[in-house]
């Protein structure tokens, strides 16, 4: 099944050639690639790490079992990114398409899910689950994080989505787990 799943994801890049270009034009400019690579490092963890600790400070000891259930959505997370990662070995379109321009290193060599568009899901839906007056912050630094990925020419679009799609899965599956 991984392998069809290989074998489908080489044949829709090709398709998806074209919708990379355009999100990576916006990262000619100095000012969106600068913006776009702060938010990138920012969910790399550090802006999710920084709100962790701030939680107990915010809202009291009981936010630490908040903070205990999103590390272990984000392990969980990082369990099946990793495999999939390695199973389907999707080359980042870049690496493909000249007329890419990658505006930041990548954390590793593969594509495919986003990951870090899958663990800012996770995160936010356990968060607000919880602390739903937060929304405000975390909503549009998530949208930030999936776009950042496009914009900086380091992942196809299906990659974002699925990424979303399993961070979804994954939250929504250990949330049901907890109440």
């Amino acid at each position: 099944m991984i392998h069809k799943l290989a074998s489908r994801l080489n044949q829709i890049s090709q398709w998806e050639h074209g919708w990379c270009v355009p999100f990576n034009r916006a990262s000619h400019y100095h000012l969106i690639r600068w913006i776009f690579r702060g938010v990138s490092r920012l969910g790399n963890g550090v802006f999710w790490y920084a709100l962790m600790l701030l939680l107990p400070v915010l809202y009291g000891p009981a936010a630490w079992f908040v903070v205990a259930h999103m590390i272990l959505a984000g392990l969980s997370c990082t369990l099946i990114y990793k495999w999939l990662k390695h199973r389907t070995e999707r080359p980042r379109p870049f690496t493909l398409n000249e007329q890419l321009y990658v505006s930041t290193a990548p954390l590793d060599q593969y594509s495919f899910p986003s990951g870090h568009t899958l663990h800012a899901v996770a995160f936010s839906i356990v968060l607000l689950n919880y602390y739903p007056q937060l929304a405000w912050l975390v909503a549009p630094f998530t949208a930030l994080v999936a776009l950042s990925r496009l914009v900086l020419g380091l992942h196809y679009p299906s990659d974002v989505l699925a990424g979303a799609l399993i961070g979804t899965l994954v939250s929504g599956f250990s949330l049901l787990l907890v109440h």
